[in-house]
């Protein structure tokens, strides 16, 4: 019994000790279960904080595109401190800083850097991201016409058309809401098309019938070109004034006494031992026309776009005597844009107080050579094929990417393409052709003192635009379209062609127009257009930053996100 009762005890002793070595071991690992769930947990919280504070960093950055989307001018809000260029934001659990600043330059085109820092606890995020203005190919503020004084009608892109360039239009804010984009038939869109309207009118798929028609993919609810912008524009014109040389700023007076007089310079480019030049006779006075029924018009300034008015065509021009043409190279026109004690790449700016014609008697030297801007408070007339210099494609006739040479027309009035035969005379007669009588030779001397410039090509009674008319330029219109002008409307005459019913008009470039202007009527009159985008030109390449485009994309390689160093998660 004593033996058996020994054996029990130490067997007691054995368990008691198993038992606390297994609680222990229940201990320690429920200890480490415990660690690791609360491990888990704070990093849980951790994880959540830091994507809070990403998700508060990046509202920052997105309040930072909005505010430079609704800027007139960017750089112009930024040198205002109380523009809303900075900022906090405050939410439920987070908040971020967020600003604004210009960075530097790339060539010509301004870099903008927003830097947005977001906090949720103890956590935090960085969004420090390089942005640019995003330069679009054929930029509309309405794909409308005007044809009355507060009347404008579609624009309608055809089946006949292959649009082999980049398309944005403004949101027209129409009631009831259509389709801001006018097609029939069935044309083909090959790049991408931005929308400023919504896809959808309430329930409505206004484009389910037609989004075939893109091939190069459709957006939607695209901020708007600042293009209709009367302050965008004007700001942008006085920046670009204040930064041109001043023997290149030109205020033309027009003395000559003709009826419907505008004063205006006359350009003509020309290559001389392989020197781009140009030559600027300051002065001139171009007759006006008015058609009683026609398509040209242009923006009433002030109104906000909403009323027009019929503006003076080209007819002809004479300069004064004593009116010595100025000769100058490009590259004596060269400055460069300041801001923030940064510099842009140096390029060249000529302004134009007034109207500018762009021609010669001599269309085959109108060629350019270097990086030139040019703008005009009033309108823009090409009388001449106006072409860049250097290698072209062989095949497509664009230029070449390494082309170093390039030109940029703006006008807060109208761009378009003259009507040579108005301007057309016989000697010692009067102009008989649809438009103002032209006074005799010699009687065309204004009392001795004036002298009739031709421009086109021809002599005599055949003054006409070379066929294909060809422009290679960015152009960007403030107070109006882009087209020709006295294109036919109704049963009276229109424009005088060089050949057969249309003449063909290319276009090299890009185009932002507040509304579109009459180019040709199918089959009928004026030109039969073919537009392809330069794509040069949108990588900013045009002196000045005179471009009005209201979405800012992150530059190549410019996204950068982080925490800051002593954050303690």
């Amino acid at each position: 019994m004593k033996t058996i009762m020994k054996h029990s005890k130490r067997n007691s002793a054995y368990a008691l000790v198993l038992a606390m070595v297994a609680a222990l071991v229940l201990t320690l690992l429920g200890a480490g279960l415990l660690h690791i769930c609360y491990g888990v947990r704070i990093r849980a919280a951790q994880i959540k904080r830091q994507t809070i504070s990403m998700l508060a960093a990046e509202a920052g950055y997105e309040t930072g595109i909005f505010w430079m989307s609704r800027q007139p001018d960017v750089l112009s809000g930024l040198a205002d401190s109380d523009s809303g260029s900075s900022g906090t934001l405050v939410f439920e659990n987070s908040r971020c800083n967020y600003e604004v600043q210009f960075y530097d330059f790339i060539g010509m085109r301004p870099v903008f850097r927003i830097v947005s820092t977001g906090y949720s606890g103890s956590a935090s995020r960085v969004v420090d991201v390089l942005v640019v203005q995003k330069i679009g190919g054929w930029d509309m503020g309405a794909c409308r016409i005007p044809y009355s004084e507060s009347s404008t009608s579609p624009v309608y892109f055809t089946d006949t058309e292959v649009v082999d360039i980049k398309v944005h239009i403004n949101d027209l804010r129409d009631s009831p809401d259509g389709r801001d984009i006018y097609t029939l038939g069935t044309p083909q869109f090959l790049q991408e098309v931005e929308m400023g309207e919504s896809r959808y009118a309430g329930s409505t798929d206004k484009y389910g019938a037609i989004m075939g028609y893109f091939e190069g993919g459709i957006s939607f609810d695209q901020p708007d070109v600042k293009i209709t912008d009367e302050v965008a524009v004007q700001s942008k014109v006085d920046r670009f004034r204040a930064s041109t040389k001043p023997s290149f700023v030109f205020t033309p007076v027009g003395t000559a006494a003709v009826p419907n007089p505008n004063s205006a310079v006359q350009l003509e480019f020309f290559v001389d031992s392989g020197t781009g030049m140009v030559r600027a006779t300051n002065n001139c006075t171009v007759q006006g026309y008015q058609r009683a029924i026609s398509w040209d018009y242009r923006i009433v300034p002030g109104s906000g776009g909403e009323n027009f008015m019929k503006y003076d065509i080209y007819a002809y021009h004479y300069r004064p005597d004593v009116q010595v043409p100025l000769t100058f190279a490009i590259e004596d026109t060269y400055v460069t844009q300041t801001f923030a004690d940064k510099e842009s790449e140096p390029g060249g700016q000529i302004f134009v107080d007034g109207n500018i014609v762009i021609g010669s008697a001599d269309y085959e030297n109108m060629v350019v050579k270097g990086k030139l801007t040019i703008v005009a408070t009033g309108n823009i007339w090409i009388a001449d094929s106006v072409v860049v210099d250097g290698p072209h494609h062989g095949l497509t006739g664009l230029p070449h990417k390494n082309n170093q040479n390039v030109l940029g027309l703006i006008a807060q009035g109208v761009i378009k393409v003259i009507d040579p035969g108005i301007s057309s005379y016989p000697v010692g007669g009067i102009n008989n052709y649809p438009g103002p009588a032209q006074p005799s030779v010699p009687d065309m001397l204004v009392e001795g003192t004036h002298s009739y410039v031709p421009v086109g090509n021809g002599t005599g009674t055949d003054r006409y635009l070379p066929d294909p008319t060809v422009v290679e330029a960015a152009l960007t219109v403030g107070g109006g379209g882009w087209g020709a002008e006295n294109v036919m409307r109704g049963s009276h005459g229109g424009r005088k062609e060089a050949s057969g019913v249309q003449d063909e008009l290319i276009l090299v470039g890009a185009i932002s127009e507040s509304v579109r202007g009459a180019v040709g009527l199918f089959g009928l009159d004026g030109y039969a257009k073919y537009y392809t985008v330069d794509n040069r030109l949108l990588e900013g390449v045009l002196p000045g930053n005179i471009w009005f485009g209201g979405k800012y994309v992150p530059a190549p390689a410019g996204w950068h996100d982080y925490r800051l160093e002593n954050s303690p998660d």
